[in-house]
């Protein structure tokens, strides 16, 4: 018999069986088996099988140190027991673990999070020239067609198939990150945004769910955060009914009671919350704004694009619309979003100069036209931002720098329109100073952005491969 074999046959029959087992996988190193009764195993005489290094209990498994041949032993275990064989679990139990603090919390979070979103970024590039393309044909620019004409509609419609749908996007990336149900991390998109459900916006602010909690209605198209906690949280759903559930029901009941636990979770926490504190942090900076003069256009320069990736802008553009309605002219939001999209911009200039590699700088290139142009910052903010996370201080910076000035001006703009480089012309009602000192501030957000981007750098580290092991600390729930 086959050495790895012997040590399935041996393992199996020490542990009690495959009537002991109800699950199995691996990870680097270890057989991970969930027994049914671990009292009736001998430790030593587990430890004593020729080819094992050693035992431990964790997580509620039996895991089996063995080493890097745990795949062979692993296969073997599956066919002598008639298990499904899963995937490998990404980490390596037996290496030195980093201590958690707040840095590698906050870094394994962004890991995640990039690790999702720069698996879109081929869409999103595509998405962003199509738009870019309608802008410049469009009455924007050079109005060689009009918004009924069916190109206008065409490539209008083509941009939102992937960014209204983003969540959907994202949840098949955020799946795939984490290792988990790739099909469910799609559901948890689709969920926030099947038709019926968007329909009842306008008719009802509250939908029951199961009779026992309410999910407030509103929009997700675009949206970030809700999908990106989902997935998380359903990730460690999933695999609990891995554990409980027999391997010959799983195909049925795993996803089954997986998506009845993550629907509320969804609608009545995920999906929320974002807008929830976001209302809280946006009237928190609306007050601000009311005692702090240009210091706070400064702030929300250098968070504006923060706010809307995570979708809790929304009440600072209403609370910019409302004083537009009625003063005609809005001092607060217009500066400083303005100057922290120019300052987005000016961190695909930055890296294009500072990168070395063609094809990344091809990327950034493309970043930089698609948002002076197109008016769409979210390719670099994924792109160059989450991908190497440095360049989102050099934004900041840059937005920050822009809106004091703006502020320090009194720069306003008499209308909120587009968002490329024509967003200048809400400026011009207001006068050549205030035209000029608002171009001013874009440029200044944008140079000083492109600056420290290139400063900072950071585009030589090689690009991490993050496993389940990194995010395990933040992510296990």
């Amino acid at each position: 018999m086959e050495k790895n074999q012997q040590i399935a046959k041996n393992v199996m029959e020490l542990v009690g069986g495959t009537e002991n087992i109800s699950f199995v996988t691996h990870c680097m190193t270890r057989l991970r088996l969930n027994l049914k009764d671990e009292s009736i195993v001998d430790d030593n005489k587990v430890k004593a099988v020729k080819g094992v290094l050693g035992i431990a209990h964790s997580g509620g498994q039996y895991q089996i140190i063995i080493g890097q041949n745990v795949p062979k032993v692993y296969k073997a275990v599956c066919e002598m027991g008639g298990f499904k064989q899963e995937g490998a679990i990404k980490e390596n139990l037996d290496a030195p673990k980093e201590k958690l603090t707040l840095k590698t919390i906050g870094s394994n979070i962004m890991n995640y999070m990039s690790g999702s979103m720069t698996q879109l970024i081929p869409g999103m590039i595509a998405a962003a020239m199509f738009k870019t393309l309608l802008v410049v044909l469009g009455p924007d620019m050079f109005n060689v067609i009009g918004v009924e004409n069916d190109l206008y509609i065409l490539l209008d419609f083509v941009y939102d198939a992937f960014f209204y749908f983003l969540p959907v996007f994202l949840g098949y990336a955020a799946a795939k990150k984490l290792g988990t149900n790739v099909i469910l991390g799609i559901m948890m998109g689709t969920i926030l945004l099947v038709p019926d459900f968007v329909a009842l916006a306008g008719t009802k602010d509250m939908l029951s769910v199961y009779g026992l909690f309410n999910a407030p209605i509103q929009s997700y198209g675009q949206s970030v955060l809700p999908v990106l906690i989902a997935v998380w949280i359903m990730s460690s759903v999933e695999k609990g009914w891995k554990k409980i559930v027999p391997d010959v029901l799983s195909t049925v009941f795993v996803p089954t009671f997986t998506l009845v636990i993550m629907v509320p979770v969804l609608l009545c926490v995920c999906g929320p919350l974002g807008s929830y504190v976001g209302n809280i942090i946006c009237s928190g900076l609306i007050g601000f704004g009311n005692i702090g003069g240009f210091f706070a256009i400064a702030l929300i320069g250098a968070l504006w694009e923060f706010l809307v990736m995570s979708g809790m802008h929304p009440v600072l553009i209403m609370f910019a619309m409302t004083t537009m309605m009625e003063t005609g002219k809005e001092a607060f939001l217009s500066p400083a979003a303005t100057c922290a999209t120019f300052a987005a911009i000016g961190m695909a200039l930055g890296a294009f100069f500072k990168q070395k590699n063609k094809e990344e700088k091809a990327e950034s290139i493309g970043y930089f036209v698609s948002g002076i142009v197109g008016g769409v910052t979210e390719p670099v903010l994924f792109g160059i931002g989450f991908r190497y996370k440095k360049p989102f201080i050099a934004m900041a910076i840059g937005g920050f720098v822009g809106a004091l000035y703006s502020g320090l001006f009194g720069v306003y703009s008499s209308f909120l329109g587009a968002t490329n480089f024509m967003i200048f012309l809400g400026y011009v009602a207001g006068g050549t100073s205030n035209l000029i000192h608002g171009i001013i501030g874009g440029l200044l957000a944008l140079i000083v952005s492109a600056i420290a981007t290139y400063i900072l750098g950071g585009f030589e580290e090689e690009e991490e491969t993050e496993t389940e092991e990194e995010l395990e600390p933040v992510l296990e729930i």
